[in-house]
């Protein structure tokens, strides 16, 4: 029987290759609750050290959809001492976010894995990075972030369904060559900062694929991303605030990708938010600070691509460690 949805979710792998230029960098839904993952200069903007575990699967519903996790780390070198310890008690409650700090000098490390999948791609990503915060008023941070890392490419041949192997040109190409390369990326990124407001921009993908290891003529097509975001925060009351904020995306010939979001924090503690992504989704989430140690969200993305009639929608969730 004619199924159209079985014949779209059969040529989703083969679907995927064909999108793979576009999609080349891992999209995260909660980029507002931990910016670092967007811009390299963001990291360090919190006196503690900040550890954060993803997992995002995007289109589910397909068979092999996108789906990407990550594990990310960042710390102040030479942290001052201050009265906000996250590591004293991990009793449950409200716990209130720590102020983020401006006025001096700071330099912050870090470092991130992602391993990203979709279709028939693979791609495991390291990478560290380096931030050095200026102060510009008691109340505004520059900062400058580098981020330099290593990733493996992979094309996974049995995961692609295509119609003819023989004449279908993009499928030779991969399947022909070296099915794994290991590519150089250099990333960097300004970020300026205040407790209520920031603006970044970020790049990454800077060296393309100009530095390589390991052999074949498999070209994976590496392209230049470019990010946009800022934000402010608006104090209603004493319990309420509302964020909202605006991510900017773009990579050659792709067009532009805006993504507006508006989030909403009681306390500072328990936070949700709407995010509409151009074109794409619209996204619900939520997340609160389980204790001064952890905090936990949760995203939803409904799709009003012309996916959504073939997929469930896409899931997001993160934790995060607090530690001094």
């Amino acid at each position: 029987m004619f199924n159209l949805k079985n014949i779209i979710k059969g040529f989703a792998p083969f679907l995927f290759i064909g999108i793979a230029n576009s999609q080349q960098m891992p999209q995260f839904s909660q980029y507002l609750r931990n910016q670092f993952m967007i811009n390299p200069a963001a990291a360090g903007i919190y006196n503690f050290t900040d550890v954060t575990f993803s997992g995002r699967m995007q289109w589910a519903g397909f068979k092999n959809a996108p789906m990407t996790t990550y594990s990310s780390i960042t710390t102040l070198i030479g942290k001052e001492k201050i009265r906000y310890n996250p590591g004293i008690r991990v009793s449950v409650g409200p716990v209130k976010n720590p102020e983020i700090k401006t006025g001096k000098l700071k330099h912050a490390l870090g470092a991130q894995m992602i391993a990203d999948e979709y279709g028939a791609f693979r791609k495991i990503q390291f990478a560290g990075t380096y931030a050095l915060h200026l102060p510009l008023t008691s109340k505004v941070n520059l900062s400058f972030g580098v981020k330099v890392g290593m990733s493996n490419n992979t094309f996974i041949k049995n995961r692609a369904m295509v119609l003819n192997e023989a004449t279908d040109n993009p499928y030779q190409d991969f399947a022909s060559g070296t099915l794994n390369k290991n590519i150089m990326n250099i990333g960097s990124g300004l970020y300026c900062y205040s407790n209520k407001s920031f603006i970044g921009i970020s790049a990454d993908n800077l060296t393309r694929d100009m530095i390589t290891f390991g052999n074949g003529l498999t070209n994976f097509q590496t392209k230049m991303h470019f990010n946009v975001m800022a934000g402010h925060k608006f104090q209603i009351n004493q319990n309420i605030s509302l964020t909202p904020a605006l991510l900017a995306k773009y990579m050659s010939p792709a067009p532009v990708t805006i993504e507006g979001s508006l989030q909403v924090e009681y306390k500072q503690w328990l936070w949700a938010g709407i995010s509409y992504r151009n074109k794409d989704a619209i996204i619900g989430m939520f997340g609160l600070n389980i204790s001064q140690r952890f905090k936990f969200g949760y995203s939803y993305d409904f799709s009003i691509s012309k996916f959504n009639t073939y997929s469930s929608g896409g899931h997001e969730l993160v934790l995060g460690i607090m530690l001094r």
